[in-house]
């Protein structure tokens, strides 16, 4: 059933979602204002039908619990099934392409992980999952695509997480739905969708200047940060419990937070450790240095760069100087 375009699975599942909700509330409202309207026909002045005080306070407790407890059930399942589908929304598949989007007063700059770049348009290719890392530069922005039935806050300084498998080729439009400033009904870009071949050859003809990984390799080097993490990345099995914690094999791990919990070591973590040093407090005690912030050192751009070169790092691909990382290309 489609009442309005669409180009994704999740689309068609939000869809039901949508009618059945607005049946059952239809069913309940035509239910309550049917007796309503039955009992002032039925009991309107000059009616012959007999009242007596007895009728006038009789109750049905029976009645009141069941009509409670149905309508209870009703609107908890639509409520698990609602709050299904939004968890599944932040749950990418593995293998999924990763596209950082980036809002700004008043465009959106994506970033591809081969270091392809462009404002206002996002390329994705037909029947593969695609995960989108949002973030803002500077206020509240809200990222939507209505015809994947995606949408979601983007807020300054965190990321958000988005994912879906485009079904259909074509050009659909996307937009900021948060009012945030003089330039908000400009802010709006265009999802466009190829089918595999042709978002290669997309990839192919598009300028890059190097991949994101080459790019995060040279900003870790810059900045400093291989001055404490430096032994375990270009000198493999030395001891680093030290001055700083290895970054190999520490993306998707899990660690311990100050409150006992386990914590897992994805991008938004990362991100957040960069420019608030917020979930590595709970570790500073077992290193002689601590993780200083970055806010306002580097901005979204760079960082999504520093992140997808900690995200390539394994115990099976020790790092060079301008060598596997540079040579990777993820997701294509």
């Amino acid at each position: 059933m489609t009442w309005l375009p669409e180009a994704s699975a999740h689309a068609a599942k939000v869809d039901i979602l949508l009618a059945g909700l607005l049946l059952i509330s239809l069913a309940v409202l035509g239910l309550v204002f049917g007796l309503m309207m039955l009992n002032i026909i039925r009991f309107r002045v000059g009616s012959r039908v007999p009242v007596s005080q007895e009728t006038v306070a009789h109750k049905s407790w029976r009645f009141e619990i069941g009509w409670t407890t149905a309508t209870l059930v009703v609107f908890f399942a639509l409520f698990v099934w609602a709050a299904r589908l939004y968890v599944v929304g932040f749950q990418p598949p593995s293998g999924a392409i990763q596209i950082y989007v980036t809002g700004k007063q008043w465009m959106w700059k994506v970033q591809y992980p081969g270091g392809q770049r462009e404002i206002n348009a996002l390329h994705v290719p037909l029947g593969r999952p695609v995960q989108l890392l949002l973030t803002s530069e500077d206020v509240i922005h809200d990222f939507s695509i209505p015809v994947l039935r995606i949408k979601h806050d983007v807020l300054p300084g965190r990321y958000q997480s988005l994912w879906f498998t485009a079904t259909k080729e074509g050009a659909f439009r996307f937009y900021c739905t948060q009012f945030c400033g003089i330039g908000h009904s400009r802010m709006t870009g265009t999802l466009i969708v190829l089918t595999p071949g042709g978002y290669a050859r997309w990839l192919g003809q598009t300028p890059a200047s190097g991949s994101l990984a080459t790019r995060g390799e040279a900003l870790f080097i810059s900045n400093g940060c291989s001055g404490c993490h430096v032994s375990q990345l270009y000198a493999p099995g030395a001891d680093d419990t030290v001055r700083a914690p290895s970054m190999v094999g520490l993306y998707g791990s899990e660690v311990t937070g100050m409150d006992g919990r386990r914590l897992r070591v994805d991008d938004a973590f990362l991100h957040d450790a960069i420019v608030h040093a917020g979930p590595v407090r709970g570790l500073a005690e077992t290193y002689t240095t601590r993780m200083p912030s970055y806010h306002g050192v580097l901005g979204e751009e760079e960082l999504a760069a520093l992140i997808a070169y900690i995200r390539i790092l394994s115990p099976s691909r020790p790092p060079g100087m301008g060598g596997s990382a540079a040579s990777m290309r993820e997701g294509d």
